[in-house]
């Protein structure tokens, strides 16, 4: 359930297509997100549009009514690895993401 989402957000931060990237997001993280904030990360971090499509579930936790999933994720430029981290629950009765990050 988790990769298919983590792989369209990778897809879409690769692309720079803020309205895809966000298409999953829950209605809070949706209006907690800066649209100009989020254009500005797109076009100006190396990171965030090259990312590789190979990445590895590291372990997945559950805190109240929401998981956390990691990754390792990689670059197609910098070299290393990346903890991705994807929060998902339900909101109206479908899968959303609340929570999205790579440190």
């Amino acid at each position: 359930m988790a990769a298919p989402l983590w792989r369209d957000l990778v897809k879409y931060s690769n692309e720079g297509k803020y309205g895809e990237f966000a298409k999953n997001f829950s209605s809070a993280l949706a209006l907690a997100m800066d649209q100009v904030a989020a254009g500005h990360q797109f076009a100006n971090s190396e990171l965030a549009r090259n990312l590789s499509e190979d990445f590895d579930p590291l372990g997945i936790i559950r805190r109240g009514e929401h998981v956390t999933v990691l990754y390792r994720q990689r670059s197609t430029r910098k070299p290393g690895e990346w903890l991705g981290r994807l929060v998902l629950g339900y909101e109206n009765g479908a899968i959303r993401i609340f929570g999205a990050s790579i440190f």
